[in-house]
């Protein structure tokens, strides 16, 4: 079971793949054992950054088994279940589950619109079937839905859901929500997560439980280091930090945006990263996205020295 609440940094891990698209089981533990070295606090399987929207159902059980068996319980596991409608997303709660996940993360269907009385029953539903607790995953991008406040809020007052990541990008929002969870007496426990690499400082300042950013597999250690700067309240060190991170995040720009989108950049460029590092033999992504060439892996390689990381 997961801490109440989860609290800290949860890396959303990369997916390792062979140069045959399969899972590179070997590099996604050494990817977990450089996680849990930089010092995080849980780990999240099968999110944005894990490529789970590319990965077959069997590929998927094969990550949350790969990694739960690894970690033993030193860290709590959460894996996504993102699917478009809630019967494909009951189906994955009962396989992560099955493979040892500690918690579930949803996002609102997609495809068909929803409304907000709609969302709230997805949820429901997944709550009642999940032997395990459930976070919603906020991700108006390639949800295109904006989870509203006040549903999340009803939500963890009903017991439903234990967390939220949010990756909206809206810290307006998210500060709604983190003001709401706190002065509600029937809410107790609920985690509020950023997934944000760029405002990690500033969502902690206004009260997040903790941040799941994808860059964090590049640097762990960075991201642990600005959330223990920011719980000491020492904003100056943290901002200093968090700058340098942010110029890290610079390397996702990579990619020429004439013959690639921002997620084969941005997931080809962390990948990069990780196999300059050493963590990972391979940094291919999965079809049909678009891999760096030479010259753009290159420029990965600067800004990893420029953070002091090569």
């Amino acid at each position: 079971m997961i801490p109440t609440p989860l609290t800290g940094v949860v890396p959303p891990v990369c997916t390792p793949l062979t140069p045959d698209r399969e899972v590179d089981v070997p590099s996604l533990l050494r990817l977990v054992d450089h996680l849990v070295e930089g010092g995080v606090h849980g780990l999240f399987v099968l999110g944005s950054t894990s490529e789970a929207a590319y990965l077959t159902d069997r590929q998927r059980r094969v990550v949350v088994e790969a990694v739960t068996g690894h970690v033993g319980g030193r860290l709590p596991v959460l894996a996504g279940v993102i699917d478009m409608t809630t019967p494909r997303v009951l189906d994955h709660v009962r396989e992560v589950t099955a493979a040892g996940a500690d918690a579930v993360v949803a996002t609102a269907p997609f495809y068909a619109r929803t409304h907000p009385a709609e969302i709230a029953r997805h949820y429901r539903l997944i709550a009642a079937a999940s032997p395990v607790p459930v976070v919603a995953y906020d991700l108006p991008v390639s949800v295109h839905t904006k989870l509203p406040a006040e549903v999340i809020l009803d939500l963890a007052a009903e017991g439903v859901l234990a967390g939220l990541k949010d990756s909206s990008g809206d810290l307006a929002g998210f500060r709604t929500v983190v003001v709401g969870a706190r002065n509600r007496p029937d809410i107790t426990g609920f985690s509020v997560l950023t997934g944000s690499e760029l405002i990690t400082d500033a969502a902690l300042a206004v009260g997040a439980d903790g941040a799941v950013p994808g860059l964090a597999n590049v640097d762990p250690a960075g991201y642990v280091r600005l959330d223990r700067l920011c719980r000491a309240g020492d904003w100056e060190s943290a901002r200093a930090e968090q700058e340098r991170l942010c110029a890290l995040f610079g390397l996702v720009g990579v990619g020429d945006p004439g013959r690639m989108g921002g997620g084969s950049s941005a997931l080809g460029a962390f990948k990069a990263a990780l196999q300059l590092r050493g963590v990972i033999d391979c940094a291919a992504t999965a079809e049909p996205q678009v891999p760096l060439s030479p010259e753009e892996v290159e420029r990965v390689g600067k800004f990893l020295a420029g953070a002091g990381l090569l």
